[in-house]
């Protein structure tokens, strides 16, 4: 909703400011030159990406003007589904949890989370994850480092469409002046006509450069921005996941090892620990109830402090 709200200020500030000054509308409806600047934008667009950076440019602008599902309530739904996979394998050991992350479709806990199974790069990563923990052989600093590089790899996936964009928007000004140009070129062989008729041409030449700029840094510009805290924002939340994959890598217990994760969730979205632990358990007074007699250690201790 905010960036709609963003791109009708921009343009409802420019429209104000020129019917102030007693502007004709008219003059600015030029469709061969937007035509020329938008049309060619969008083939330097072809020309330097392939196909699947294309579709994750859609996908991407799609995002900006939908509500981002990393709120709160995310978290805290995903704070209850990793406490309810940590738990099964303390109870049903990490068989359970191996045919869990196999095949999740078929499972009992992340089948339950939509939301989640549907998101493919955070169930893939947290899967294959769990998957090598469980399989044995790797020591924590390892799996640590798969998970890093997969995030890097991550990233820069993710960068690569807002990079397309934001050359685009780069290109926009240029591409005025080519229309800029070619208004005129026209108004050359116009010379030797009424005033009238060249006054149109150049103020149609114009209004090509204005539409490039308008374009860079009113519209494509900060969208790409936008695009760009989007996947600030899925990053954020993949490495929530790690966090919390680590803490059961270091055998903490369930409601500890979702703690660690709490912790690196960003400020503006992140639940108290007394919201975490209503939502997994119920209350603290369910904290014992929850744990193995084995894992009662930082486990017991923290649901006494707390």
């Amino acid at each position: 909703m905010l960036p709609i709200i963003g791109i009708v200020i921009v343009l409802g500030a420019i429209a104000a400011g020129y019917a102030m000054e007693h502007g004709s509308f008219r003059v600015l409806m030029q469709p061969a030159e937007l035509v020329i600047i938008f049309g060619a934008a969008m083939g330097t667009l072809l020309i330097a990406n392939p196909l699947p950076t294309l579709i994750k440019i859609g996908q991407g602008l799609a995002g900006v003007f939908s509500a981002s599902r990393f709120t709160k309530a995310y978290y805290l739904e995903s704070l209850k589904m990793l406490y309810e996979l940590f738990a099964l394998s303390r109870k049903a050991g990490t068989a359970k949890l191996e045919e869990e992350v196999d095949n999740p479709a078929k499972g009992t806990v992340l089948v339950k989370y939509k939301k989640f199974s549907s998101d493919h790069h955070a169930l893939q990563f947290l899967c294959d994850t769990l998957r090598t923990v469980v399989s044995g052989g790797v020591d924590a600093m390892e799996i640590d480092t798969m998970m890093e590089m997969d995030l890097e790899v991550h990233h820069n996936e993710s960068a690569k469409p807002i990079a397309a964009l934001n050359t685009m928007a780069d290109a926009l000004p240029g591409l005025g002046i080519v229309a800029a140009v070619l208004g005129v070129v026209l108004t050359m062989g116009a010379l030797g006509g009424p005033k009238e008729a060249i006054g149109e041409k150049v103020a149609a030449a114009l209004v090509g450069t204005f539409l490039g700029i308008l374009l860079c840094y009113g519209i494509f510009g900060p969208l790409a921005i936008a695009m760009g805290r989007n996947s600030d924002a899925e990053s954020e939340y993949l490495g929530f996941l790690r966090m919390a994959s680590l803490g059961f890598i270091k055998d903490l217990s369930p409601i500890m090892a979702i703690e660690l994760a709490r912790r690196s969730i960003p400020n503006e979205v992140r639940p108290t620990f007394e919201e975490m632990e209503g939502t997994c358990r119920g209350g603290g007074s369910a904290a014992s109830k929850a744990a193995t007699p084995g894992a009662a250690g930082p486990g017991a201790a923290a649901s006494k402090a707390a």
